[in-house]
């Protein structure tokens, strides 16, 4: 085992480490290098522009009522399975073409209402929605009796 004289001390390194320096340097310059692409890439859009113009008339909602007998009536009008199919055609052909909005009573069979949509689907309405009572709730049932 070598003893150290005081020779040895007297020649310390009086060099700054650069390792370290260099190391940081490249680190930095890595980052550089992957976010200048990103910062120079843009997505492109063409926003909708402005314009006036008349609204367009809403069409109007047709109310077809299916009774507990499969009765069709339309507008709150009675009409027969024929006249109905021939109403239908004339509504679809109207631009736009209005909303289909049918109410059924609770006993009525659904193939009844099945055929009133097929009706509906072929004749070319294609916005049909269905009308129901919203269920009272307990506290409400509660109350009224």
């Amino acid at each position: 085992m070598a003893l150290e004289t005081q020779d040895d001390n007297e020649h310390m390194l009086s060099e700054i480490n650069m390792i370290p320096f260099i190391d940081v340097m490249l680190v930095l310059l890595i980052v550089f290098i992957v976010t200048v692409p990103v910062l120079n890439h843009a997505v492109s859009l063409e926003l909708p522009r402005a314009s006036v113009q008349a609204l367009q008339q809403q069409p109007s909602a047709i109310r077809l009522s299916i009774d507990e007998n499969g009765a069709y009536f339309w507008n709150d009008e009675s009409v027969s399975d024929a006249d109905f199919a021939t109403r239908l055609g004339a509504a679809a052909a109207q631009q736009p073409p209005p909303e289909l909005q049918i109410r059924a009573d609770r006993a009525v069979r659904y193939e009844r209402v099945a055929q009133a949509l097929a009706a509906a689907q072929r004749a070319g309405l294609r916005q049909i929605g269905f009308v129901t009572e919203p269920i009272p709730l307990m506290t409400e049932r509660a109350a009224a009796h």
